[in-house]
């Protein structure tokens, strides 16, 4: 019986292996030390300063940054974070009236609706605005069969998964619940989309006015998070503290303890601030009116 030969490496295995090992390194020796002296970032803060740099020195557009960090941030991101406050919600009752509906759904300008039953926790059902036409078409119709399946999250459930629902499921809005099962609030996927892109134009835009305070068609007034205190306390007459802080958002977010949520208010000498919309770990909009305890007119 023969012994196995020791075959030698052919000259093509030869010239691999030898490749392989003996590839230069082209890089000078201060690049490499400069490598190894700065690494990488290895914080979500070292990245978001990376790409202030970046922009710094002409290698993104200020846009493609903010862009960039709002993706970087909405990793940390919850659906708690950004969702509408049940308390702000607007839901239609199965058993109201079609009149009553009708009126809700044009009052509000939605396009969906979370609705209800028995108790507004107990939410059974979305109802597209378009399809409650069709009951005036069809006045035989049951709404029931016009409800779609709702979608449950909750509020600890990431931006990035709940974004990679909404487009594998084809859904446009979320019922978000707490720990213990109830309705905590909504988001829709503008709510996620705005995290990444900033404010998408909306119905509070209004680009015509530099004003940062605007009188609601209810008598109220919009005010912007950044407006001065000063120009709330002439505005309104009031006698907000101004030695502290600078801007409206700074001092309501100092009152409560943090930055409140969509659908939250505070009430703060004799105002109540109503948050309307609140990116980026800040408040856009206030919508503000008298506190319900002060004698001061609720109109102004």
């Amino acid at each position: 019986m023969s012994e196995p030969s020791h075959s030698r490496p052919s000259k093509a295995d030869k010239s691999f292996g030898s490749s392989a090992k003996r590839e230069p390194d082209h890089r000078s020796l201060f690049v490499r030390l400069a490598e190894f002296l700065s690494p990488g970032p290895d914080s979500t803060a070292e990245l978001i300063a990376s790409l202030a740099l970046a922009e710094h020195r002409e290698l993104i557009e200020p846009e493609s940054r903010v862009m960039l960090e709002g993706v970087i941030r909405m990793a940390t991101m919850s659906a708690g974070d950004v969702m509408v406050a049940v308390k702000r919600m607007d839901l239609l009752d199965i058993d109201a009236p079609y009149d009553q509906l009708l009126a809700q759904v044009i009052d509000a300008g939605h396009s969906r609706f979370p609705v209800f039953e028995g108790g507004r926790d107990n939410i059974i059902g979305m109802l597209m605005s378009k399809d409650l036409l069709k009951l005036q078409r069809a006045p035989q119709l049951n709404l029931r069969t016009l409800l779609r399946q709702p979608v449950f999250v909750p509020e600890s459930k990431g931006l990035n998964e709940l974004l990679r629902e909404f487009r594998s499921n084809r859904s446009h809005l979320a019922i978000v619940i707490d720990e213990f099962g109830k309705t905590a609030g909504l988001i829709t996927i503008e709510d996620v989309l705005e995290e990444i892109v900033g404010e998408i134009e909306d119905e509070f835009d209004d680009e015509d006015t530099p004003s940062s305070i605007f009188t609601l068609a209810d008598g109220s007034q919009r005010v912007a998070g950044d407006t001065a205190i000063v120009t709330v306390n002439e505005t309104f007459e009031a006698q907000l503290p101004e030695e502290d802080f600078d801007t409206i958002g700074g001092l309501i977010a100092h009152e409560l303890g943090r930055v409140p949520r969509r659908g939250e208010h505070v009430d703060v000498g004799g105002l109540r601030f109503g948050v309307m919309l609140a990116r980026g770990g800040a408040v856009r909009w206030f919508k503000v009116t008298r506190s319900p305890d002060s004698t001061e007119p609720a109109e102004l």
